[in-house]
């Protein structure tokens, strides 16, 4: 059984469909999403739309969180900055009826059986929404984490740091970034979680997307042009 695992689309539906062509060969039977679908590409409803249309096993990310504060009409208290207050605010008006319904009913997690294996789905950690576990991260974190968990995979997103590391007897999985990655490469992120029998495996990805078409969406929307360099490059700004 091959499963697509992906995280942190952020609105950027040029990579997502990017990521869905290079994993077609895999001929996947689910796919999983740690989140942070949303915020600072302009494609919200294409998003949605394919995760909603794909069956996507899909959970909230941080960015999705302040997404649904304005949707309930809250106020935001960060971020503070006009450039990027204007994502949210552009994202939470455009989404459509059935959207904005699907996203308020997403929860922050999600815990699966596939196979003969339990998977649990989080953006940060198991323990903390907004928890930053990268491919550097102390095996003794894992480790704690593997004590505190009854899942036998571990899927996050939230650091845009693609790894699968293996400790304590769990798998650690994040997918990297499809739409937003940071370390000076564009190209969109995925993972294949492998389930065989009882055997677990994984692979990293990496794929190549119509980058200009964001820039030029950007444009379209009056929306910030230092967003469309930030896309191009591949680094994050604005911090």
């Amino acid at each position: 059984m091959n499963i697509l695992v992906i995280s942190d689309i952020h609105g950027n539906y040029p990579a997502l469909a990017a990521v869905a062509q290079a994993a077609a060969p895999f001929h996947c039977s689910h796919i999983l999403n740690c989140g942070d679908s949303l915020v600072y590409a302009p494609f919200p409803n294409e998003t949605l739309d394919w995760l909603r249309r794909n069956q996507v096993f899909s959970i909230r990310g941080n960015t999705d969180d302040r997404v649904v504060k304005l949707l309930k009409g809250k106020s935001m208290k960060k971020p503070s900055k006009p450039e990027k207050r204007i994502m949210y605010t552009s994202t939470a008006a455009a989404l459509t009826a059935e959207n904005k319904n699907y996203l308020l009913e997403l929860k922050k997690k999600k815990i699966l059986r596939l196979g003969h294996a339990f998977i649990g789905l989080y953006h940060g950690s198991p323990t903390d929404h907004e928890e930053f576990l990268a491919a550097d991260t102390p095996d003794k974190r894992f480790k704690e984490l593997a004590k505190e968990s009854s899942c036998e995979v571990v899927l996050t997103g939230h650091s845009h740091s693609p790894y699968h590391r293996q400790v304590g007897g769990v798998h650690f999985i994040n997918p990297g970034s499809v739409g937003r990655m940071m370390d000076g490469r564009p190209d969109a992120a995925f993972a294949i979680l492998q389930l065989d029998n009882g055997r677990i495996a994984a692979s990293l990805h990496r794929c190549a997307y119509d980058v200009e078409a964001v820039v030029r969406a950007l444009a379209e929307q009056q929306l910030p042009a230092i967003y469309g360099e930030m896309f191009r490059t591949g680094t994050k700004r604005l911090d």
